[in-house]
């Protein structure tokens, strides 16, 4: 969650490997917000059917920070903090990428049948959503 103190440092991108049941029947890993996700879950979404190989175009929110797991296939998620730009593989359904607010993100690099699951802390609001790379720039300089 993002801290309101102006001193205290930024938070930053990091996978977070979830609870794994191992069982010979089949496997299960659980989210549960606020337990091993930083933030209470208000928006679930995926996406899918994307051409392997291809990418989704990036963006940042001012308030909302994200969850993201590759449930199948595989997909890199690039963020951008204003100073560094860092490539986090997903390609297993028990660890995932944490993006806090304020992080442009990009995913890309999707294989054949990919799904990608995006736990996100806030409701779909549209003035959220930094959609334009240079505006979002301009306002980590600020």
């Amino acid at each position: 969650m993002m801290n309101s103190d102006s001193s205290a440092s930024p938070e930053i991108p990091r996978i977070i490997d979830l609870p794994r049941f191992l069982d010979h029947r089949g496997n299960l890993s659980v989210i549960e917000e606020s337990s091993n996700i930083p933030f209470l879950i208000r928006r679930t979404y995926w996406v899918y059917d994307v051409p392997g190989g291809e990418a989704r175009e990036g963006h940042a929110y001012h308030r909302g920070c994200e969850f993201i797991v590759a449930l199948s296939g595989s997909f890199d998620v690039v963020t951008d903090d204003g100073i560094s730009t860092l490539r986090h593989s997903l390609n297993r359904s028990y660890y995932g990428l944490y993006v806090p607010a304020g992080v442009w993100r990009t995913l890309t690099n999707f294989s054949t049948n990919s799904l990608a699951l995006i736990l996100s802390s806030t409701e779909y609001d549209p003035d959220d959503y930094i959609i334009d790379h240079n505006q979002f720039l301009k306002l980590k300089r600020k």
